[in-house]
């Protein structure tokens, strides 16, 4: 039968193959406005570019807007709700989302293709099609050009969906939906934690807002010096390794700025021992990309056995300062402001020397306070992890479930 592996009671009828041509109203896209981006303004009529289409709902914070009268000449690229948008150039060709309920009008550019669909079919059950894997199948197929870099019309026209009765399509639709909810309250959580921590840094780095001992007695002033004379900072191997299998972890920048070290490459014992007589990485350090993307820093918070590249800079555990607190204030504009004037930006990629790291000033209290500081802005982390998790958790069942709801 043709039905999909993952199905709700009640329903055994086989579901019907109709092409996108069949059961729409609209399939094509916009344009570049006459006058290009001299037309944008901060207000006005909503002009979606493919950067709004993204994960599977449509971004309305970054938009921008066009006068009406630019609106009016564009009528054939008008968007309303609950249309599908898709993605048919670049690099986000593929991604799709759902117009929502409330969206009033707006226009597209020629980067996304929209999709209208009959009576009858439902954009919230298509659309999670045309995200899941065979949905992207379709899109990779359908490609043209030398390089396979866009779709045409006729290419979307052609996809051909297998289709469930109404009833079906709307119980499916509204599970999906109730998922999406869930990952739209779970991102804006995340968010709402990052803004948080933002705006508490800032109070607690500025010194508007200072933590008192535990007999509510004021800690002394802070004191500034350069980071160079609270601790000793080094940089990775400047030799690219042979890689193996297995052996010893061996870590880069994307491990930084993914906060991911599970997935590494290794190297050998014998290279690691031989690193590891220069400068050897433990618990309670610090690394902090130098070379590309700058001063993201990870505090190492498990027993470690690696070594890295030489586009992390090594921040040694000290007794001058708690590195907890070190890597918060890292992140504070005012260190990210020292390492942005001292980089060298005409270098690509950019990068920032060691000379010029150990030079950065750092803003400290006593050694109780930094520890105050770094447990509380810890925990707020750890809630922004505990969230971030459960923010995968819910994708990873979604599009577990596209791959069976779908033939």
């Amino acid at each position: 039968m043709n039905v999909p592996k993952l199905r709700f009671k009640g329903f055994s009828d086989d579901w019907i193959k109709k092409k996108i041509g069949e059961i729409t109203l609209k399939v094509g896209s916009g344009s570049t406005p006459r006058g290009g981006e001299k037309v944008y303004q901060s207000n006005g009529i909503p002009f979606i570019r493919s950067q709004n289409v993204n994960n599977n709902f449509l971004n309305l914070k970054d938009l921008t807007f066009i006068p009406d009268a630019i609106h009016k000449q564009m009528q054939g690229s008008t968007v309303k709700a609950n249309d599908i948008l898709l993605n048919i150039t670049g690099a986000s060709i593929g991604r799709s989302c759902v117009v929502p309920d409330n969206f009033k009008e707006g226009n597209v550019n020629q980067h996304v293709c929209i999709i209208r669909l009959k009576s009858g079919f439902l954009s919230r059950f298509i659309q999670p099609f045309l995200s899941s894997t065979r949905g992207q199948k379709l899109v990779l197929s359908h490609q043209v050009g030398s390089g396979r870099e866009g779709l045409n019309f006729q290419a979307v026209r052609s996809f051909s969906i297998d289709i469930p009765s109404f009833p079906e399509q709307t119980k499916i639709a509204n599970f999906l939906t109730a998922i999406d909810e869930k990952i739209t309250q779970l991102t804006q959580k995340n968010d709402l934690l990052k803004q948080y921590k933002k705006g508490v840094m800032q109070q607690i780095f500025s010194q508007k807002l200072r933590f008192k001992d535990d007999d509510g007695r004021e800690f002394p002033e802070w004191e500034t010096k350069q980071l160079g004379s609270l601790v000793k900072v080094y940089d990775g191997t400047h030799m690219t390794p042979k890689y193996q299998n297995q052996g010893i972890p061996f870590y880069s920048v994307e491990h930084v700025t993914n906060n991911n070290f599970k997935e590494t490459r290794f190297i050998s014992r014998e290279v690691f021992e031989k690193e590891n007589k220069r400068v050897k990485l433990e618990k309670g350090d610090i690394l902090m990309t130098r070379i590309g993307d700058i001063g993201t820093p990870k505090y190492i918070n498990w027993e470690v056995e690696a070594s890295f590249y030489v586009s992390l800079a090594l921040l040694k555990q000290s007794k001058k300062i708690n590195s907890l607190y070190l890597s918060h204030y890292i992140g504070s504009d005012s260190f990210q402001g020292e390492l942005h004037k001292r980089t060298i930006h005409v270098a690509f990629p950019k990068k920032i020397n060691l000379g010029e790291i150990s030079h950065c000033l750092v803003s400290y209290p006593c050694i109780t306070e930094q520890i105050k500081i770094a447990n509380f802005l810890t925990a707020i982390d750890d809630k922004i992890t505990q969230t971030q998790a459960q923010l995968e958790a819910v994708k990873h069942y979604k599009n577990s479930l596209l791959q069976q709801m779908f033939v």
